[in-house]
């Protein structure tokens, strides 16, 4: 058994699984989870334009630098102001917007609640300093982001509901109707404003800082302000780093002061002490951190990006690996911490805080043993790995190092991974049991229903499926099921459509041809279903005789297209239909209008040598129409009327009647879902000698 059929086995045990799936459910975790990767857009273009700005190249930064004048950079420089330097705003929007999606009612005015949670968020980033500016708007600020999101909102939603069951507003029509909706925000919003800025001038004025935010930088250099700077104080750094990033709080910019005060002077310490022919000292600097420790982000996350590109099978995740890679491999990891995500997900947190933890002690270990020299040069901290180790110690073994740590991240993070994809398949397959039963329960019901558009519970999930039913085309795989006559020998077989998804087996067929209908490609469903079945038609004659009939579905809609007949029209060039037996079932679920037209249709089909049956024939007005043009050679029985011979007479007396009917009508007549001998001797007896169904064989690869 290989690594990965091993990991494959590993789950927390069954009640940790059960908190884990209640808290992921929570409207908090959702709204969180849903805004960040809103902001997945902003976070690609501002980590591009970083990772361009401080390329750590000096050739480049020369060249860009002289470029008219320095346009680039000022360039990137404004693309990343307007994006991480608001990093702070948009995640604010963003967790407002996903959470009142969750939890509003449909009279409730979205637009409020966000705009509650922007004010607020402003009041306590202390909009009103006249300092006031990125550094107060960007990742330092995502604390109050979080909070002002979920708390502003929260507040917004309980006032709007309380004013609207005091004050039922009627609305008019037009310009009229919303600027009455907007009357109802006015309150709630003012009420929320006014909490925020007393809560505001409460925190001024019982710890005399200027703002909330100052609050938050205060407090963190005071856990960090007792006792030594050694092991214990970068352990814990580190440590509440992750947690706060784990919570969708920029840790390293949140701990900046931190880090300033307590770590960042070790390098200038140990400058010094090499100025003055002494051995340096200080282990902990800003770059020990950045280079062995945030080795592509919080999180240790290179050893994330190895480990899914190593031991993932999900495309989904593959490819935001790919996607992420580059900016990662300048230690830029927003993307990948917000769009896997890591933010708020349990299966994630152990390695996430556990690598950078054993990484920074393996790390302090090798440099305080002198295994690798202390650092005394500055390092840009998107220095790449292996670069940045050996810039930082001036020997290949800070290289060495940064590889070491590199292996013990991708084994924390890589059983990790394989739960991470368990669960999510685990969760999509119960999701999709679901929707298959909700569609099986009300198939008839959503036949001329767009699934996308119909249950907004399903629509994201019926889209996907349809991308990968599309993507799949080429893959798809037939199923073959024999016709028999009476007298024992096999007559054909019908090619039927089996599409076996990557992660949900094989789907119910009639929901694979309504998505293909769906999503507007039940065309190229059809066309590749049909040249299938014509490239297995050999093997079809080896196994059954040259003479076998091989029979494929076609819908209604599909089979007098100009495309379909185009597509045909090639087929008989390349390899011509007369005398191979080649049959197309149109299904009467989509009854043909019978104009001049269609009936052009059908016999410019008939011409080129294929022979044309009505599946799933009943006693409808349709399937009379179907006979009176005498364009078809072939009469498939509804199922419905088999499986009714021994529970209702009437249907023995409609089989007889289609039997004698097809007879003078000079047409074949096939029952299918036969079962038992006992329905293949009452069929026999009443005029119907071809049958199809489990008396015979199920359907089964051609192999088989």
């Amino acid at each position: 058994m290989n690594q990965r059929e091993e990991m494959k086995k590993f789950h927390f045990p069954t009640f940790l699984r059960g908190y884990i799936r209640q808290l992921e459910q929570t409207a908090v975790v959702c709204a969180v989870r849903g805004g960040l990767v809103s902001m997945i857009p902003v976070l690609l273009i501002g980590a591009l334009s970083l990772t361009l700005n401080t390329f750590p190249v000096e050739a480049y930064q020369k060249a860009v630098s002289a470029f008219a004048g320095g346009f680039i950079p000022n360039l990137l420089e404004l693309i990343y102001s307007a994006t991480f330097g608001l990093l702070s705003v948009y995640m604010t929007f963003f967790i407002s917007r996903s959470y009142v999606k969750i939890k509003a009612k449909p009279e409730t005015v979205h637009s409020g609640a966000c705009v509650s949670s922007m004010i607020a968020f402003f009041i306590l980033a202390g909009a009103y300093l006249p300092s006031f500016g990125t550094n107060n708007t960007g990742p330092k600020s995502m604390f109050l982001a979080l909070i002002t999101g979920l708390g502003a909102t929260e507040l917004y939603l309980r006032l709007h509901a309380r004013f609207n069951r005091r004050r039922r507003f009627i609305f008019s029509d037009g310009a009229d109707r919303d600027f009455n909706r907007m009357l109802t925000t006015i309150a709630p919003i003012t009420i929320v404003s006014i909490f925020f800025g007393l809560l505001n001038t409460a925190i001024i004025r019982v710890f005399n800082v200027d703002s909330a935010l100052a609050l938050l930088a205060s407090a963190f250099n005071w856990l960090f302000s007792h006792g030594q700077t050694g092991f214990l104080k970068g352990f814990f750094f580190v440590f509440l780093s992750s947690v706060l990033w784990f919570f969708g709080i920029h840790g390293s910019d949140t701990l900046e002061n931190v880090m300033q005060t307590f770590f960042a002077t070790g390098l200038e310490q140990n400058k010094a002490a090499v100025a003055l022919g002494a051995a340096p000292k200080a282990v902990l600097t800003k770059e020990f951190f950045d280079c062995f420790v945030l080795m592509g982000g919080c999180g240790t996350t290179i050893c994330l990006l190895v480990a899914i590109l190593l031991f993932s099978k999900k495309w989904s995740h593959r490819g935001l690996g790919l996607a992420a890679s580059f900016p990662m491999f300048f230690n830029i990891n927003e993307m990948m911490v917000f769009g896997l995500p890591i933010i708020l997900n349990p299966t994630m947190l152990i390695p996430f805080i556990m690598t950078p933890l054993a990484c920074y002690s393996v790390a302090y270990l090798a440099l305080s043993t002198g295994l690798v020299p202390l650092i005394t040069s500055e390092v840009t901290w998107t220095t790449p790995i292996i670069i940045g180790g050996y810039a930082a110690t001036g020997s290949v073994a800070g290289s060495i190092l940064q590889l070491v740590n590199l292996c013990i991240g991708v084994l924390i993070y890589s059983p990790f991974v394989i739960l991470l994809e368990n669960e999510e398949a685990e969760k999509a397959r119960n999701y999709f049991d679901a929707f298959v039963e909700y569609f099986e329960d009300n198939e008839q019901t959503l036949t001329n229903v767009i699934l996308t558009d119909h249950n907004e519970k399903y629509n994201d999930f019926v889209r996907t499926l349809c991308g990968d039913l599309y993507h799949d085309l080429k893959r798809l795989k037939l199923y073959y099921q024999p016709q028999y006559h009476y007298d024992g020998h096999c007559l054909g077989v019908e090619a039927l459509l089996r599409w076996e998804h990557a992660d949900y087996g094989f789907i119910y067929p009639p929901l694979v041809v309504k998505l293909a209908s769906d999503g507007g490609f039940l065309p190229e469903l059809e066309e590749a279903v049909l040249r299938k079945a014509l490239s297995d038609r050999p093997k079809v004659l080896k196994r059954f005789g040259k003479n076998a009939k091989l029979s494929v579905n076609v819908t209604g809609t599909t089979v007098i297209t100009p495309r379909f007949i185009q597509f045909c029209r090639r087929q008989n060039e390349a390899d011509s239909f007369n005398g191979k037996h080649i049959c197309l079932e149109v299904t009467e679920q989509a009854s043909l209008n019978f104009n001049k037209a269609t009936l052009n249709a059908l016999r410019e089909l008939r011409s080129m040598g294929l022979m044309l049956a009505i599946d799933d024939f009943s006693m409808g007005q349709t399937s009379l129409n179907y006979l009176k043009e005498n364009t078809f050679d072939i009469i498939k029985l509804d199922g419905s009327l088999i499986k009714g011979l021994f529970g209702h007479h009437n249907c023995r007396e409609i089989i007889t009647s289609i039997t004698q009917l097809a007879d003078s009508l000079n047409m074949s007549v096939i029952a299918e879902y036969v079962e038992t001998k006992e329905q293949k001797e009452v069929l026999h007896e009443i005029g119907c000698d071809c049958y199809q169904g489990y008396l015979y064989s199920p359907a089964v690869s051609l192999e088989r």
